[in-house]
């Protein structure tokens, strides 16, 4: 019995024993682990990249300005064209009836002003004759030798031979510009006649061809946009239009240089300059039928990237991606993106920081499962958000609020706040967002 109190009483002590070393451990173990990293100078670059797709400078489609049956076409897609150099043909034949007609007309139109002139010649020697007469019947009445009806005969045959001049005249200058109306008429089908033979407007490749010899093109009306027989795309200038979001297009000017990286050639990237900034945002399709206050969609606005080489493999349509750099920075003070967190702080009238209370129940680097209210501001106090990082010092987190210059693909412009070799805490990322100020840490050490 005795024997079995004595085993009694050692298992307790050794329970009470582990409970004490258990509570000393804890109590050892009070900072939360994280990492660091020295604040020093680095170059940076702010880079906005966006998505779009190849396109040429100049774009040209080909449509039919005559209908009528394609009879000879010369080129597939992929064929480079030169300027000048002949493409397709549409059946000339109802057009050049209207040249043989109009030739014709304008013929018939100039013989009959040849007969014209001809009648009005004759006119002018009957009004001669007439008023020789006339002259001569004045004397014979002065000489009282004819009568007075043979004088007004003479005097009416010339008033209707001036009559019968100035209508022929007239018809002259009829003529006339009935043959001014036939020539146009001929040299409107004359011109028509020659849009049945489509010659290529620019040096370029043929990226489409809609119809096949013996179909039928048909012209643009008001309801039918017509037929666009082939597309050509100048290549010697090449440029990628891309989709930048809002938020980044006051970053980007005119000139400023980017890299072009093509889906379609993968392991290259190719110089480019920014040359053209929309002014609008980019309307989805459909988007004039449906409501304009969702918000759901984002805005972007169109930017046009012109490479500065020459892509032999490049075609029209390529996805491409576009990155463009819209501010460098050299050696500056830089801190990595994870370290920057953003906290609400209350500040007095003199704008210096007012520390709360710490939590004496409060975990370090674990967060509140029940946030505590914002405390009432005092008189001249104010709170806002600002951004900043966590800097170790004498073994606790001192949060120092920052100014953040451009944005670089892993690290921030430090304008203010900072010294070289401060140890910004960079994680793990919970612990950062939980952090508080003043909360004890352990650097961990880096791992060889």
């Amino acid at each position: 019995m005795k024997g079995k109190n004595i085993l009694i009483a050692l298992v307790v002590v050794a329970i009470g024993a582990a409970l004490v070393g258990a509570n000393l451990y804890w109590k050892k173990e009070t900072g939360v682990t994280v990492t660091v990293e020295a604040i020093k100078t680095r170059d940076l670059e702010s880079i906005v990249s966006a998505s779009g797709k190849i396109q040429p400078k100049r774009l040209v489609n080909i449509s039919a300005d005559t209908s009528g049956r394609v009879v000879d076409l010369a080129v597939n897609e992929g064929d480079r064209v030169k300027v000048g150099q002949f493409l397709l043909q549409i059946d000339p034949k109802s057009l050049r009836t209207r040249v043989d007609s109009g030739n014709a007309s304008l013929q018939a139109a100039e013989g009959s002003l040849d007969q014209s002139r001809q009648s009005v010649e004759t006119s002018r020697v009957q009004l001669d004759l007439a008023n020789r007469n006339l002259a001569r019947q004045r004397d014979l009445w002065n000489q009282q030798l004819t009568t007075r009806e043979a004088l007004e005969k003479a005097e009416n045959d010339v008033r209707a031979a001036e009559s019968s001049l100035r209508e022929r005249e007239k018809q002259v200058t009829s003529q006339a510009a009935r043959i001014n109306q036939e020539r146009a008429s001929l040299e409107s089908a004359r011109y028509d006649l020659s849009k049945v033979r489509i010659e290529s407007p620019i040096d370029g490749i043929v990226t489409r061809r809609n119809i096949q010899e013996g179909e039928t093109a048909v012209i643009g009306t008001m309801n039918n946009a017509g037929t666009v027989l082939l597309t050509l795309a100048d290549m010697s200038v090449i440029q990628a239009e891309v989709e930048v979001d809002e938020t980044n297009i006051p970053h980007v000017q005119l000139g400023q240089a980017a890299k072009i990286t093509i889906d379609a050639l993968p392991d290259r990237t190719f110089r480019a300059h920014v040359a053209e900034i929309g002014n609008s945002p980019i309307q989805a399709a459909g988007a004039g039928a449906q409501s304009t206050t969702s918000t759901n969609q984002a805005t972007n606005f169109k930017v046009v990237v012109v490479l500065d080489e020459q892509i032999p493999d490049v075609r029209p349509g390529f996805t491409c991606t576009a990155d463009i750099t819209t501010a460098t920075r050299t050696g500056v003070m830089a801190v990595p993106i994870p370290a920057v967190a953003v906290r609400e702080l209350v500040f007095d009238s003199n704008n210096q920081v007012v520390k709360p209370p710490r939590d004496p129940n409060r975990r370090p680097g674990v967060p509140s499962a029940t946030p505590a209210a914002p405390a009432e501001l005092k008189p001249g106090e104010t709170r806002k958000e600002v951004e900043g990082v966590f800097v170790v010092r004498n073994g606790v987190a001192e949060f120092v609020t920052i100014k953040l210059g451009i944005s670089g693909d892993k690290y921030f412009e430090v304008l203010e706040g900072l010294k070289a070799d401060d140890q910004v805490i960079t994680g793990p990322y919970n612990s950062v967002r939980a952090l508080i100020d003043g909360d004890p840490v352990k650097v961990e050490t880096p791992k060889k």
